[in-house]
């Protein structure tokens, strides 16, 4: 990968987004990037914050938000997606002070989106892999994202994997053999809490 992130990296990022989400529950306020934050962390690159509830060692989403393509400083765009996915993930109501010590966080740290080139659409299928790849599906107004864990977690094959973006996006979910859809892929450096303000380890999705 072009951008690399140490455990040590990884580690800062993930308490971060706690640290954010806590005090923007407490206070309302955004927090500043901490003066100790390591310069490389300040380079451009996308980055989305999941928030897992974590029960008997099965994780269930609680929130993910993020940005998609390198716009923002990473540490600013961990802050903001942090605060997003406990608060503004439509999807759940918004995340209260007294749960934050039963959710985890992961950063997931995106290289830019890449267009996948195919002579037919059905030569996408051999042009991504589970356990690698994350996919973006854009058709008009439409796009759809899922993280490279997502398949792993869920156990999809390449071929729904690329249904199941389209989904995501509000399409049918053969939309990725039809004229006019573009399909992105792109890696992602993960690190996750291994429990609720424990420690952070660097997800490894071939382990799976």
């Amino acid at each position: 990968m072009p951008f690399e992130l140490s455990l040590g990296e990884g580690t800062f990022l993930v308490q971060l987004a706690r640290k954010a989400v806590k005090e923007y529950l407490k206070t309302g306020e955004i927090i500043k990037p901490p003066a100790d934050t390591p310069k490389k962390l300040f380079e451009h690159c996308g980055v989305f914050v999941t928030i897992n509830i974590l029960k008997n060692g099965e994780k269930t989403l609680r929130g993910c938000i993020g940005y998609p393509y390198p716009t923002n400083p990473l540490v600013e765009a961990v802050i903001d997606s942090a605060i997003s996915a406990a608060t503004r993930d439509p999807r759940f109501h918004p995340l209260s002070l007294k749960e934050l010590g039963n959710v985890v966080f992961e950063v997931s740290v995106l290289t830019p989106p890449e267009l996948i080139e195919a002579a037919k659409p059905t030569d996408y299928v051999s042009k991504i892999k589970v356990g690698e790849d994350g996919l973006i599906v854009e058709k008009g107004f439409f796009r759809g994202l899922l993280l490279p864990q997502v398949p792993v977690e869920l156990g999809w094959c390449e071929e729904e994997f690329l249904c199941q973006c389209c989904v995501k996006a509000g399409l049918p979910p053969d939309s990725w053999l039809t004229k006019g859809t573009r399909i992105y892929k792109f890696n992602a450096v993960i690190f996750e809490e291994e429990a609720p303000g424990g420690k952070v380890k660097r997800l490894s999705l071939s382990k799976k």
